[in-house]
């Protein structure tokens, strides 16, 4: 698939395939497309040309009534965590239940309370998003994210910002919740050695390019120079 923007071309060509309950790990420069990627990836752009195909079906060429109902199937954790901040933690980790309507208020929030309680935040369910700290944040955002209990799950940036700990805590947070869940998992991470550690399969994403596509573990001794360069973190080389 291909997409530009204002005649800037940010996806050049992109080829891949995720599997039913695999989880995959993409990584790259600043601004080399990693976002635009997902949000392609989940139909909430489309493609300049190309296909997107989820489970046989090409997202990119359906009516906007069928992209909705596709939509549904995903979980989205946004790389700023896009709480509402006038909405409490219960009703910004609801919001996709009531959205796709059909569950009772009582389910909602029982269901609600399960999931701060899962990512260690029981009892904030009427405190507002600015009472809590950025680690804090992000669970909520997790939460929210697999509460509808979506076949795939997309992770964007969900240790941006925070300590080593904290991080650690996170993706312990994401591997239960796919060890529970089977859905499949796609995150994009600035934190290399947490991602490589988390992610079986990792891609690297460079001018536009999906340069590798591969073993996380082998990575770091990839025949392309450049994403050698950038998993290892030397200064020096084409980047």
């Amino acid at each position: 698939m291909t997409r530009s923007f204002s005649g800037e071309t940010v996806l050049a060509g992109i080829d891949l395939r995720v599997d039913r309950g695999e989880t995959w790990g993409l990584v790259g420069p600043a601004a080399s497309g990693k976002s635009v990627m997902l949000k392609t990836l989940c139909g909430l752009l489309p493609p300049d040309a190309g296909a997107v195909v989820v489970d046989g079906e090409d997202i990119a060429a359906a009516t906007e009534e069928r992209l909705m109902l596709v939509r549904a199937r995903f979980g989205m954790l946004f790389q700023n965590n896009a709480l509402f901040d006038f909405m409490t933690v219960g009703d910004n980790v609801a919001f996709p239940l009531v959205r796709r309507g059909g569950v009772e208020p009582k389910e909602i929030r029982a269901r609600v309370s399960a999931r701060l309680r899962a990512v260690g935040l029981a009892g904030t369910e009427d405190k507002f998003p600015s009472e809590l700290s950025g680690g804090m944040r992000k669970r909520v955002g997790i939460a929210r994210a697999v509460i509808a209990r979506p076949d795939i799950v997309i992770y964007d940036e969900p240790t941006a910002g925070l300590d080593p700990v904290t991080t650690q805590k996170v993706y312990d947070l994401l591997a239960r919740e796919r060890d529970a869940t089977g859905a499949t998992v796609v995150v994009v991470s600035s934190d290399l050695d947490a991602l490589l550690r988390f992610v079986p399969r990792v891609g690297m994403i460079y001018q536009g390019k999906l340069r590798y596509d591969g073993p996380a573990k082998k990575a770091r001794d990839a025949d392309d120079p450049v994403v050698r360069q950038f998993v290892r973190g030397d200064i020096e080389g084409p980047l």
